[in-house]
């Protein structure tokens, strides 16, 4: 299938979860407002996105959703414009967050976790990548060694530009998933097709896409991010980016 610039300025932001493993130092706030260089995690990924060219996010809540709607409410963010979605489903796996912002998006858009931070020519050079209407992109990283938690990482298999098998628990791999991807639509007939029970990941439906060539990987070279999921990911991130700019 013929592939063309993105180019687009939509993002999706997955905020939903309930963040066990920050408790302690997050307590009953959701995680995506746990402070990073005195701002919240959300806010760093929504104006890393917008130096993107992103203007419209579509944010997905669930635990304590009220809250971060608003802080947003006191807190907002030139140059943007947010929809809120609400999963209710927010204990299933994180696919059903995805799944629940099918309405709200029709084009290419941005997806990213509202704890992951990174470096905002990622984001920028993530969305110029020219890609078919039946596939998704993911950034990879392939400097393993230097990762913080490799335990923790998602793994992903490569054969050349395509990832072809995705995972936690991947003895063989390549690279690790970023947690930021250029997607089309086609992802929500992915997860869609990958449901059991009632759930599904969003590591599930990417798996869908990897039988199928439909999923390629995008180095992100020397660029910084991290999954700031955990108190010690948290303080690695803040010295990490210690000298970022947002």
């Amino acid at each position: 299938m013929e592939k063309h610039m993105s180019g687009t300025n939509v993002a999706l932001i997955l905020a939903a979860g309930n963040g066990r493993r920050m408790a302690a130092i997050s307590g009953d706030l959701p995680k995506p407002l746990v402070h990073l260089h005195g701002k919240p995690l959300l806010e760093h990924v929504i104006v890393g996105a917008r130096e993107a060219g992103v203007s419209r996010f579509v944010i997905v809540t669930g635990y304590r959703g009220d809250l971060l709607r608003k802080w947003y409410a006191n807190n907002p963010i030139a140059g943007v414009h947010v929809d809120w979605v609400f999963n209710p489903d927010y204990h299933k796996d994180n696919g059903i967050s995805v799944l629940k912002a099918k309405p709200a998006i029709s084009e290419s858009f941005l997806l990213m976790m509202a704890d992951h931070v990174f470096d905002p020519d990622t984001a920028k050079e993530l969305v110029r990548q020219p890609i078919a209407q039946d596939e998704v992109i993911l950034g990879i990283d392939r400097n393993i060694d230097s990762l913080f938690d490799l335990d923790d990482a998602t793994k992903v298999k490569l054969e050349g530009d395509y990832i072809v098998e995705i995972g936690k628990n991947l003895a063989s791999y390549d690279a690790v998933d970023t947690g930021m991807f250029l997607c089309n639509p086609v992802l929500f007939q992915a997860l869609e097709s990958a449901m059991k029970n009632g759930n599904c990941s969003l590591s599930d439906g990417m798996r869908r896409l990897g039988q199928s060539y439909k999923l390629r990987g995008f180095d992100i070279g020397d660029a910084s991010w991290q999954d700031a999921d955990t108190p010690e990911a948290l303080a690695y991130a803040d010295r990490l980016f210690s000298l970022a700019v947002y």
